[in-house]
């Protein structure tokens, strides 16, 4: 049973991805055996989150000593990826991980090639 109390939280420049189902059949109907499956490069899925992105040094001046700077807030590299995007990434990338009875994928950004984003029209009126 599911906890409420628990959630995945992503970090870093990774992506947490719900693998697409039904991989294993072609476009033509034909299913192709796991060992089929296994040596196609690229897999693809639905971004369910996304972590804060890269993590930057904090600014120094030349004449400080960086270990002693002060606890700012953390800066980073914004993510391209956004949660609904659709990705296809690098299937060797990919760390599967199950939660709550759930598969899921987390794959680094930079493993991802293509986003495709459905942009709705009215969403700014």
């Amino acid at each position: 049973m599911p906890d409420p109390h628990k959630k995945l939280v992503v970090v870093g420049d990774r992506v947490l991805i719900a693998p697409e189902e039904g991989e294993e059949r072609t476009n033509v109907g034909l299913y192709l055996p796991p060992t089929a499956v296994d040596r196609q490069a690229v897999q693809s899925g639905r971004i369910l989150a996304t972590g804060p992105g890269t993590p930057l040094s904090a600014p120094t001046e030349l004449d400080d000593e960086p270990w002693k700077t002060t606890g700012a807030e953390p800066r980073y590299v914004p993510m391209q990826a956004q949660v609904g995007d659709f990705a296809l990434f690098f299937r060797k990338a990919a760390v599967e991980i199950t939660f709550e009875g759930k598969q899921y994928l987390v794959v680094p950004q930079a493993a991802i090639l293509v986003l495709v984003r459905s942009e709705d029209p009215f969403e700014n009126l």
